[in-house]
């Protein structure tokens, strides 16, 4: 899976350019690895969100996914599976991820301390009962197979304030709960053509 190098040309120019390659190759062979630490393990099935990066030719997309602490399941030393909620329709995320499956995810915990969890990823999508039924509220779910390395904090701003504590998203699916609609569904340009699929399509009567 892993068959390319760890960095292409463009990364090598720039790193004898500032004379970095000895510490790319010393963070490569110390840092990257194929199985979850605990430190990102914990980061992992705690996060109510993280960002990820697809592509396909000249269609490039960067988003985030979030849900309640736990939305991310890790189900193998180093695959991971998240669920895909209702959205806008686009399926600007795993359109690409049909297409190409090569991702980049990052997990990150805005607290100006702890280290960064990035993946560079070969992600499938997955409909079965027996997958969908480990993520409520999922239409699809989407499985990416890891490698991992972190980075450090240095840059990550401190943003939890006098409290880290976060209020439960009113949008995101849970067992016995409906979540209201977000405005935009509501607009004039777009709420006669939702998807027949729509949760929150107005129903004929």
């Amino acid at each position: 899976m892993w068959e390319r190098p760890f960095f292409h040309e463009g990364m090598r120019d720039l790193q004898d350019r500032f004379d970095g390659r000895r510490v790319a190759e010393a963070i490569e062979a110390k840092r990257k690895h194929y199985e979850f630490w605990d430190d990102e393990k914990e980061l992992i099935q705690s996060s109510p969100f993280f960002f990820i990066a697809t592509t396909w030719q000249d269609y490039v997309d960067c988003s985030i996914r979030s849900g309640d602490p736990g939305f991310v399941k890790i189900v193998g030393s180093n695959v991971i599976e998240f669920p895909e909620y209702d959205g806008n329709s686009m399926y600007r995320t795993i359109g690409n991820i049909a297409k190409n499956p090569n991702v980049g995810l990052l997990f990150v915990r805005f607290d100006g301390k702890s280290f960064r969890t990035r993946i560079r990823g070969k992600a499938t999508i997955h409909e079965s009962e027996e997958i969908l039924a480990g993520h409520h509220g999922a239409k699809v779910v989407v499985r990416v197979t890891c490698e991992i390395f972190p980075n450090c904090p240095r840059y990550v701003p401190d943003l939890t304030g006098a409290s880290a504590i976060i209020p439960e998203n009113p949008f995101v699916p849970r067992p016995g709960y409906e979540p209201p609609a977000p405005e935009w569904k509501s607009r004039d340009y777009l709420k006669d053509v939702l998807s027949k699929y729509d949760p929150h399509r107005k129903r004929e009567t």
